[in-house]
Protein backbone atom coordinates (compact mmCIF):
# COMPACT_ATOMS: atom_id res chain seq x y z
CA UNK A 1 0.00 0.00 0.00
CA UNK A 2 2.94 2.34 0.63
CA UNK A 3 3.99 1.97 -3.00
CA UNK A 4 0.45 2.78 -4.15
CA UNK A 5 0.24 5.79 -1.82
CA UNK A 6 3.57 7.09 -3.13
CA UNK A 7 2.34 6.66 -6.70
CA UNK A 8 -0.79 8.68 -5.95
CA UNK A 9 1.27 11.50 -4.40
CA UNK A 10 3.60 11.60 -7.40
CA UNK A 11 0.73 11.82 -9.89
CA UNK A 12 -1.35 14.30 -7.90
CA UNK A 13 0.38 17.35 -9.37
CA UNK A 14 -1.05 16.58 -12.80
CA UNK A 15 -4.62 16.66 -11.45
CA UNK A 16 -4.37 19.73 -9.24
CA UNK A 17 -5.23 23.23 -10.42
CA UNK A 18 -2.96 24.19 -13.30
CA UNK A 19 -2.04 20.58 -14.09
CA UNK A 20 -2.50 18.91 -17.46
CA UNK A 21 -5.34 16.72 -16.15
CA UNK A 22 -7.01 19.32 -13.94
CA UNK A 23 -10.50 18.56 -15.29
CA UNK A 24 -10.17 14.91 -14.25
CA UNK A 25 -9.42 15.73 -10.61
CA UNK A 26 -12.81 14.32 -9.45
CA UNK A 27 -11.80 10.89 -10.78
CA UNK A 28 -8.40 11.09 -9.07
CA UNK A 29 -9.95 12.20 -5.78
CA UNK A 30 -12.57 9.43 -5.89
CA UNK A 31 -9.94 6.71 -6.32
CA UNK A 32 -7.71 8.20 -3.64
CA UNK A 33 -10.38 8.49 -0.96
CA UNK A 34 -11.75 4.99 -1.65
CA UNK A 35 -8.31 3.48 -1.01
CA UNK A 36 -7.03 5.89 1.66
CA UNK A 37 -8.40 8.30 4.25
CA UNK A 38 -8.93 11.96 3.44
CA UNK A 39 -5.76 14.06 3.32
CA UNK A 40 -7.54 17.29 4.20
CA UNK A 41 -8.73 16.95 7.79
CA UNK A 42 -9.40 19.35 10.63
CA UNK A 43 -6.73 19.54 13.33
CA UNK A 44 -8.37 22.06 15.64
CA UNK A 45 -10.65 21.37 18.59
CA UNK A 46 -13.70 23.00 17.10
CA UNK A 47 -14.45 19.91 14.98
CA UNK A 48 -15.11 16.28 15.84
CA UNK A 49 -12.60 14.11 14.02
CA UNK A 50 -13.80 10.62 13.15
CA UNK A 51 -12.73 7.81 10.82
CA UNK A 52 -16.27 7.50 9.45
CA UNK A 53 -16.27 9.82 6.46
CA UNK A 54 -18.98 9.73 3.80
CA UNK A 55 -17.32 6.99 1.74
CA UNK A 56 -16.98 4.71 4.77
CA UNK A 57 -20.58 5.48 5.64
CA UNK A 58 -21.69 4.39 2.19
CA UNK A 59 -19.47 1.30 2.23
CA UNK A 60 -21.18 0.19 5.44
CA UNK A 61 -24.52 0.37 3.64
CA UNK A 62 -23.04 -1.71 0.82
CA UNK A 63 -21.96 -4.34 3.37
CA UNK A 64 -25.52 -4.39 4.71
CA UNK A 65 -26.76 -4.97 1.14
CA UNK A 66 -24.35 -7.86 0.59
CA UNK A 67 -26.72 -10.64 1.83
CA UNK A 68 -29.45 -9.38 -0.52
CA UNK A 69 -26.96 -9.18 -3.40
CA UNK A 70 -25.76 -12.75 -2.88
CA UNK A 71 -29.31 -14.01 -2.57
CA UNK A 72 -30.29 -12.10 -5.73
CA UNK A 73 -27.63 -14.02 -7.63
CA UNK A 74 -28.72 -17.39 -6.26
CA UNK A 75 -32.49 -16.89 -6.52
CA UNK A 76 -32.28 -15.49 -10.06
CA UNK A 77 -30.46 -18.63 -11.16
CA UNK A 78 -32.76 -20.87 -9.15
CA UNK A 79 -35.95 -19.39 -10.65
CA UNK A 80 -34.52 -19.63 -14.17
CA UNK A 81 -33.51 -23.29 -13.75
CA UNK A 82 -36.79 -24.25 -12.07
CA UNK A 83 -38.77 -22.65 -14.90
CA UNK A 84 -36.82 -24.53 -17.59
CA UNK A 85 -36.49 -27.80 -15.64
CA UNK A 86 -32.70 -27.53 -15.65
CA UNK A 87 -30.16 -28.74 -13.13
CA UNK A 88 -30.69 -27.49 -9.58
CA UNK A 89 -27.07 -28.03 -8.58
CA UNK A 90 -25.82 -25.03 -6.60
CA UNK A 91 -22.87 -24.35 -8.91
CA UNK A 92 -25.06 -24.31 -12.01
CA UNK A 93 -27.62 -22.07 -10.33
CA UNK A 94 -24.95 -19.58 -9.23
CA UNK A 95 -23.43 -19.48 -12.72
CA UNK A 96 -26.79 -18.58 -14.24
CA UNK A 97 -27.47 -16.09 -11.45
CA UNK A 98 -24.18 -14.33 -12.12
CA UNK A 99 -25.04 -14.12 -15.82
CA UNK A 100 -28.28 -12.37 -14.87
CA UNK A 101 -27.10 -10.06 -12.09
CA UNK A 102 -23.61 -8.94 -13.09
CA UNK A 103 -24.60 -7.34 -16.44
CA UNK A 104 -27.27 -5.28 -14.65
CA UNK A 105 -24.76 -4.19 -12.03
CA UNK A 106 -22.13 -3.34 -14.65
CA UNK A 107 -24.53 -1.29 -16.80
CA UNK A 108 -25.79 0.54 -13.72
CA UNK A 109 -22.31 1.59 -12.61
CA UNK A 110 -20.99 2.40 -16.08
CA UNK A 111 -23.97 4.52 -17.15
CA UNK A 112 -24.74 6.02 -13.74
CA UNK A 113 -21.05 6.61 -13.08
CA UNK A 114 -20.75 8.37 -16.41
CA UNK A 115 -23.39 10.92 -15.38
CA UNK A 116 -21.79 11.35 -11.95
CA UNK A 117 -18.41 12.12 -13.53
CA UNK A 118 -19.91 14.50 -16.09
CA UNK A 119 -21.70 16.56 -13.44
CA UNK A 120 -18.65 16.48 -11.13
CA UNK A 121 -16.34 17.75 -13.86
CA UNK A 122 -18.74 20.51 -14.92
CA UNK A 123 -19.31 21.62 -11.34
CA UNK A 124 -15.63 21.15 -10.44
CA UNK A 125 -16.24 19.19 -7.28
CA UNK A 126 -15.51 15.66 -6.03
CA UNK A 127 -17.57 12.71 -7.23
CA UNK A 128 -20.48 12.22 -4.87
CA UNK A 129 -20.23 9.06 -2.81
CA UNK A 130 -23.98 8.58 -2.76
CA UNK A 131 -23.92 6.81 -6.12
CA UNK A 132 -22.03 3.91 -4.56
CA UNK A 133 -25.22 2.92 -2.72
CA UNK A 134 -27.58 3.94 -5.53
CA UNK A 135 -25.60 1.78 -7.95
CA UNK A 136 -25.92 -1.21 -5.62
CA UNK A 137 -29.60 -0.66 -4.90
CA UNK A 138 -30.85 -0.17 -8.44
CA UNK A 139 -30.17 -3.69 -9.85
CA UNK A 140 -31.74 -5.22 -6.73
CA UNK A 141 -35.10 -3.56 -7.41
CA UNK A 142 -35.15 -4.66 -11.06
CA UNK A 143 -36.91 -7.76 -12.43
CA UNK A 144 -34.60 -10.45 -13.76
CA UNK A 145 -35.99 -10.23 -17.29
CA UNK A 146 -35.45 -6.52 -17.87
CA UNK A 147 -33.41 -5.52 -20.98
CA UNK A 148 -30.06 -3.88 -20.31
CA UNK A 149 -30.87 -0.79 -22.40
CA UNK A 150 -33.81 -0.19 -20.10
CA UNK A 151 -31.54 -0.44 -17.06
CA UNK A 152 -29.36 2.26 -18.62
CA UNK A 153 -32.38 4.51 -19.17
CA UNK A 154 -33.68 3.97 -15.65
CA UNK A 155 -30.42 4.73 -13.86
CA UNK A 156 -29.85 7.75 -16.13
CA UNK A 157 -33.23 9.19 -15.17
CA UNK A 158 -32.69 8.40 -11.49
CA UNK A 159 -29.26 10.05 -11.33
CA UNK A 160 -29.90 13.05 -13.57
CA UNK A 161 -33.54 13.93 -12.86
CA UNK A 162 -33.81 12.41 -9.40
CA UNK A 163 -30.58 13.88 -8.02
CA UNK A 164 -28.20 15.94 -10.12
CA UNK A 165 -30.69 18.57 -11.31
CA UNK A 166 -31.26 19.42 -7.64
CA UNK A 167 -27.55 19.81 -6.90
CA UNK A 168 -26.31 16.25 -6.34
CA UNK A 169 -26.00 14.08 -3.26
CA UNK A 170 -27.32 15.79 -0.16
CA UNK A 171 -29.68 18.08 -2.06
CA UNK A 172 -32.03 15.60 -3.71
CA UNK A 173 -35.41 15.18 -2.06
CA UNK A 174 -36.25 11.95 -3.91
CA UNK A 175 -34.54 8.59 -3.61
CA UNK A 176 -32.61 8.28 -6.93
CA UNK A 177 -32.92 4.48 -7.22
CA UNK A 178 -36.69 4.56 -6.66
CA UNK A 179 -37.03 7.52 -9.01
CA UNK A 180 -35.39 5.48 -11.77
CA UNK A 181 -37.61 2.49 -11.05
CA UNK A 182 -40.75 4.63 -11.06
CA UNK A 183 -39.71 6.07 -14.43
CA UNK A 184 -39.36 2.60 -15.91
CA UNK A 185 -42.60 1.37 -14.37
CA UNK A 186 -44.72 4.14 -15.83
CA UNK A 187 -42.82 4.34 -19.13
CA UNK A 188 -42.47 0.62 -19.86
CA UNK A 189 -45.07 -1.11 -17.67
CA UNK A 190 -45.04 -4.31 -19.75
CA UNK A 191 -41.37 -4.83 -18.87
CA UNK A 192 -41.84 -4.06 -15.16
CA UNK A 193 -44.95 -6.05 -14.28
CA UNK A 194 -46.67 -9.26 -15.28
CA UNK A 195 -45.78 -12.92 -14.82
CA UNK A 196 -43.10 -13.01 -17.51
CA UNK A 197 -40.68 -10.37 -16.24
CA UNK A 198 -39.62 -11.82 -12.89
CA UNK A 199 -37.86 -14.91 -14.24
CA UNK A 200 -34.82 -15.01 -16.49
CA UNK A 201 -35.68 -17.33 -19.36
CA UNK A 202 -32.79 -19.64 -20.22
CA UNK A 203 -34.79 -21.67 -22.72
CA UNK A 204 -37.43 -21.13 -25.38
CA UNK A 205 -40.99 -20.77 -24.14
CA UNK A 206 -42.02 -24.20 -25.38
CA UNK A 207 -39.28 -25.76 -23.26
CA UNK A 208 -40.59 -24.37 -19.98
CA UNK A 209 -42.04 -26.89 -17.54
CA UNK A 210 -45.78 -27.45 -17.74
CA UNK A 211 -47.76 -25.21 -15.44
CA UNK A 212 -44.90 -22.76 -14.95
CA UNK A 213 -46.01 -19.37 -13.63
CA UNK A 214 -43.80 -16.43 -12.86
CA UNK A 215 -46.46 -14.70 -10.82
CA UNK A 216 -45.43 -13.02 -7.57
CA UNK A 217 -47.38 -13.42 -4.30
CA UNK A 218 -48.76 -9.89 -4.65
CA UNK A 219 -50.03 -10.64 -8.13
CA UNK A 220 -51.69 -13.86 -6.97
CA UNK A 221 -53.35 -12.05 -4.05
CA UNK A 222 -54.49 -9.14 -6.22
CA UNK A 223 -56.05 -11.48 -8.79
CA UNK A 224 -57.89 -13.62 -6.27
CA UNK A 225 -61.65 -13.54 -6.98
CA UNK A 226 -62.66 -12.61 -3.41
CA UNK A 227 -61.09 -11.87 -0.07
CA UNK A 228 -62.33 -15.23 1.19
CA UNK A 229 -60.29 -17.03 -1.45
CA UNK A 230 -57.00 -15.13 -1.08
CA UNK A 231 -55.38 -17.42 1.49
CA UNK A 232 -56.22 -20.58 -0.47
CA UNK A 233 -55.01 -18.98 -3.72
CA UNK A 234 -51.67 -18.11 -2.13
CA UNK A 235 -51.34 -21.57 -0.62
CA UNK A 236 -52.11 -23.34 -3.91
CA UNK A 237 -49.47 -21.19 -5.65
CA UNK A 238 -46.90 -22.29 -3.06
CA UNK A 239 -46.64 -18.92 -1.32
CA UNK A 240 -46.66 -19.75 2.36
CA UNK A 241 -45.41 -17.22 4.89
CA UNK A 242 -42.30 -19.37 5.33
CA UNK A 243 -41.53 -19.44 1.59
CA UNK A 244 -42.01 -15.70 1.30
CA UNK A 245 -39.80 -15.09 4.36
CA UNK A 246 -36.86 -17.09 2.97
CA UNK A 247 -37.41 -15.68 -0.51
CA UNK A 248 -37.22 -18.54 -3.04
CA UNK A 249 -40.01 -16.96 -5.06
CA UNK A 250 -40.35 -14.72 -8.15
CA UNK A 251 -39.91 -10.99 -7.62
CA UNK A 252 -37.44 -8.14 -7.95
CA UNK A 253 -33.94 -9.55 -7.72
CA UNK A 254 -32.94 -8.41 -4.24
CA UNK A 255 -36.31 -7.92 -2.56
CA UNK A 256 -37.65 -11.45 -2.16
CA UNK A 257 -35.75 -12.64 0.94
CA UNK A 258 -36.97 -10.99 4.14
CA UNK A 259 -34.34 -13.00 6.03
CA UNK A 260 -31.50 -11.34 4.10
CA UNK A 261 -33.14 -7.94 4.50
CA UNK A 262 -33.25 -8.44 8.28
CA UNK A 263 -29.52 -9.20 8.32
CA UNK A 264 -28.93 -5.90 6.55
CA UNK A 265 -31.28 -4.13 8.96
CA UNK A 266 -29.28 -5.46 11.92
CA UNK A 267 -26.02 -4.15 10.41
CA UNK A 268 -27.52 -0.70 9.76
CA UNK A 269 -29.03 -0.44 13.23
CA UNK A 270 -25.94 -1.69 15.11
CA UNK A 271 -23.68 0.74 13.24
CA UNK A 272 -26.16 3.57 13.79
CA UNK A 273 -26.44 4.28 10.06
CA UNK A 274 -30.04 3.17 9.49
CA UNK A 275 -32.86 4.63 11.57
CA UNK A 276 -34.61 1.93 13.60
CA UNK A 277 -37.40 4.44 14.23
CA UNK A 278 -38.22 4.63 10.53
CA UNK A 279 -38.06 0.85 10.10
CA UNK A 280 -40.22 0.15 13.14
CA UNK A 281 -42.73 2.85 12.22
CA UNK A 282 -43.07 1.38 8.71
CA UNK A 283 -43.97 -1.98 10.21
CA UNK A 284 -46.42 -0.45 12.70
CA UNK A 285 -48.08 1.59 9.96
CA UNK A 286 -48.45 -1.44 7.69
CA UNK A 287 -49.74 -3.72 10.45
CA UNK A 288 -52.22 -1.10 11.66
CA UNK A 289 -53.66 -0.40 8.21
CA UNK A 290 -53.83 -4.05 7.15
CA UNK A 291 -55.50 -4.97 10.47
CA UNK A 292 -58.05 -2.22 9.85
CA UNK A 293 -58.76 -3.55 6.36
CA UNK A 294 -59.10 -7.08 7.77
CA UNK A 295 -61.61 -5.82 10.31
CA UNK A 296 -63.88 -4.11 7.78
CA UNK A 297 -63.50 -6.65 4.97
CA UNK A 298 -66.30 -9.00 4.05
CA UNK A 299 -65.94 -12.35 2.24
CA UNK A 300 -66.80 -10.60 -1.05
CA UNK A 301 -64.48 -7.62 -0.54
CA UNK A 302 -61.43 -6.86 -2.68
CA UNK A 303 -58.97 -9.69 -2.12
CA UNK A 304 -56.10 -7.49 -0.88
CA UNK A 305 -58.25 -6.27 2.02
CA UNK A 306 -58.19 -9.77 3.47
CA UNK A 307 -54.42 -10.27 3.27
CA UNK A 308 -53.14 -10.60 6.83
CA UNK A 309 -50.58 -8.19 8.35
CA UNK A 310 -47.86 -10.83 8.48
CA UNK A 311 -48.43 -11.69 4.80
CA UNK A 312 -48.13 -8.03 3.84
CA UNK A 313 -44.80 -7.76 5.69
CA UNK A 314 -43.20 -10.65 3.79
CA UNK A 315 -44.74 -9.88 0.39
CA UNK A 316 -43.10 -7.90 -2.38
CA UNK A 317 -40.62 -5.17 -1.58
CA UNK A 318 -42.06 -4.02 1.73
CA UNK A 319 -39.18 -5.21 3.94
CA UNK A 320 -36.51 -4.09 1.47
CA UNK A 321 -38.11 -0.67 1.08
CA UNK A 322 -38.52 -0.15 4.81
CA UNK A 323 -34.88 -1.01 5.55
CA UNK A 324 -32.90 0.36 2.61
CA UNK A 325 -35.12 2.93 0.88
CA UNK A 326 -37.17 4.62 3.58
CA UNK A 327 -34.07 5.15 5.75
CA UNK A 328 -32.17 7.10 3.08
CA UNK A 329 -30.65 9.93 5.18
CA UNK A 330 -30.99 12.50 2.40
CA UNK A 331 -34.61 12.02 1.37
CA UNK A 332 -36.01 11.20 4.83
CA UNK A 333 -36.64 13.56 7.79
CA UNK A 334 -33.95 14.37 10.33
CA UNK A 335 -35.92 14.71 13.59
CA UNK A 336 -36.63 11.65 15.73
CA UNK A 337 -40.38 12.28 15.93
CA UNK A 338 -40.42 13.08 12.21
CA UNK A 339 -38.92 9.67 11.44
CA UNK A 340 -41.70 7.95 13.35
CA UNK A 341 -44.42 9.91 11.56
CA UNK A 342 -42.69 9.47 8.20
CA UNK A 343 -42.23 5.71 8.62
CA UNK A 344 -45.77 5.15 9.89
CA UNK A 345 -47.25 6.95 6.89
CA UNK A 346 -45.05 5.01 4.46
CA UNK A 347 -46.26 1.69 5.87
CA UNK A 348 -49.93 2.75 6.01
CA UNK A 349 -50.01 4.28 2.51
CA UNK A 350 -48.25 1.24 1.01
CA UNK A 351 -51.05 -1.01 2.28
CA UNK A 352 -53.72 1.43 1.06
CA UNK A 353 -52.21 1.41 -2.44
CA UNK A 354 -52.00 -2.38 -2.42
CA UNK A 355 -55.63 -2.72 -1.37
CA UNK A 356 -57.34 -0.12 -3.55
CA UNK A 357 -55.24 -0.25 -6.72
CA UNK A 358 -55.35 -3.71 -8.34
CA UNK A 359 -53.31 -2.39 -11.29
CA UNK A 360 -50.38 -1.73 -8.97
CA UNK A 361 -50.46 -4.18 -6.04
CA UNK A 362 -46.96 -3.35 -4.71
CA UNK A 363 -47.39 0.14 -3.23
CA UNK A 364 -44.09 0.47 -1.39
CA UNK A 365 -42.26 2.37 -4.13
CA UNK A 366 -44.97 4.99 -4.60
CA UNK A 367 -45.47 5.30 -0.85
CA UNK A 368 -41.80 6.08 -0.21
CA UNK A 369 -41.56 8.55 -3.09
CA UNK A 370 -44.71 10.32 -1.89
CA UNK A 371 -43.36 10.66 1.63
CA UNK A 372 -39.98 11.81 0.27
CA UNK A 373 -41.85 14.85 -1.01
CA UNK A 374 -43.47 15.51 2.37
CA UNK A 375 -40.40 14.78 4.54
CA UNK A 376 -39.35 18.47 4.75
CA UNK A 377 -42.92 19.44 5.69
CA UNK A 378 -42.97 16.89 8.51
CA UNK A 379 -39.63 18.20 9.82
CA UNK A 380 -40.94 21.78 9.58
CA UNK A 381 -43.97 21.13 11.78
CA UNK A 382 -42.03 19.01 14.26
CA UNK A 383 -39.37 21.72 14.62
CA UNK A 384 -42.02 24.43 15.07
CA UNK A 385 -43.71 22.38 17.78
CA UNK A 386 -40.37 22.07 19.60
CA UNK A 387 -39.67 25.79 19.30
CA UNK A 388 -43.06 26.66 20.81
CA UNK A 389 -42.20 24.62 23.90
CA UNK A 390 -39.02 26.60 24.56
CA UNK A 391 -38.99 29.11 27.39
CA UNK A 392 -39.08 32.58 25.84
CA UNK A 393 -36.11 34.88 26.40
CA UNK A 394 -36.55 37.19 29.36
CA UNK A 395 -35.34 40.73 28.73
Amino acid sequence: MKFLLKLFHEQEKYFKKGGKLEKLYPLFEAQYTILFSQKTVSKTRVHIRDFLDTKRYMITVVLALLPCMLFAIYNSGYQAHAAANLSLEHVDIIKTGLQVYLPLLLVTFVVGGFWEVIFSVVRKHEINEGFLVTGMLFPLIMPAGIPLWMVAMGISFGVVIGKEVFGGTGRNFLNPALTGRAFLFFTYPAFMSGDGVWTHMVAAKDKLVDGFSGATPLAVAALSPTGEAVSSELASAGFSVSNMFWGFIPGSMGETSVFCVLIGAAILIITGIGSWRTMLACVVGAVSMSALFNAVASPDSVAMMSVTPIQHLVMGGFAFGAVFMATDPVSSPSQKLSKLIYGFLIGAIAIIIRAVNPAYPEGMMLSILLMNVFAPVIDHFVMNAKLKKRIPNVI
